[in-house]
């Protein structure tokens, strides 16, 4: 199997026009032609599932639910979730409620479950069942006293599956895989990053704060970072077999 990571900023695009006439300004831009030149590239690399963080499922800034809209042109099944708390203050704001997480899947495959931390201002954990695995993608978050809470529950999640697991997505962990160190003791799972390459900022990587890691059960058969510059991140390729 395939499975692609990538946080694609809203497919609000990268670069310094996206900081003009005010720092930031670019998130209340819709950039249709970005939203399909990332749904070319996923086309291109034709994972059999994809996580894609920071995606807009339909505010007034996108006009669209992005989501479905990739997934319809791949010919894929999507699910997707508000990345807030259930009872956060996100989910009433406009643009906020619509900023999500999600998973696009072949059409064989289905089976997902919502979870959410006890802490921090993203929350959801999409739990994506597979007939031998069980894929997990967060958005953690910045405040690192927070993230290691996070990775506490990520830990019980783990451990708990029957399924071999892979946990993939945004750690914001600026200090690279140090911090997650004691976790992937923990649960035993491997970053399929071997080098630790850095996928963060897109356009001259220093940081590693995007990670696929897999668990006893689940077959390494290669792992790339191609360098496209469609977001403030660069995407995640792992190719895997189930033992």
């Amino acid at each position: 199997m395939r499975l692609m990571l990538w946080n694609i900023r809203y497919a609000t695009g990268y670069g310094p026009g996206f900081h003009l006439p005010v720092p930031g300004a670019g998130y209340l831009r819709a950039n249709r032609k970005n939203l399909e030149r990332i749904t070319g590239f996923i086309e291109k690399v034709d994972p059999d599932v994809a996580g894609l963080i920071e995606i807009d499922t339909g505010s007034l800034r996108s006009g669209v639910n992005q989501a479905d809209a990739i997934a319809e042109a791949l010919g894929h099944y999507s699910t997707y979730q508000c990345k807030y708390g259930e009872e956060s203050f996100g989910n009433l704001v406009p643009i906020l409620r619509k900023q999500s997480n999600a998973f696009l899947a072949a059409p064989r495959v289905h089976g997902e479950r919502f979870h959410y931390f006890d802490i921090g201002i993203k929350r959801l954990i999409i739990e994506l069942e597979l007939e031998n695995v069980a894929i997990y993608l967060v958005h953690l978050s910045l405040k690192y006293r927070h993230r290691h809470y996070q990775l506490r529950h990520l830990y019980d999640l783990v451990k708990a599956s029957r399924k071999p697991v892979i946990v993939a997505g945004d750690f914001n962990t600026f200090w690279g895989e140090h911090e997650i160190y004691l976790f992937t003791e923990a649960t035993g799972m491997t970053s399929a990053n071997t080098d630790s390459l850095p996928s963060y900022p897109s356009r001259q990587p220093r940081k590693e704060i995007d990670f696929i890691l897999y668990g006893p059960g689940i077959e390494p058969q290669g792992f790339e970072i191609p360098q496209v510059t469609l977001s403030d991140h660069l995407p995640l390729v792992f190719d895997f077999g189930i033992e």
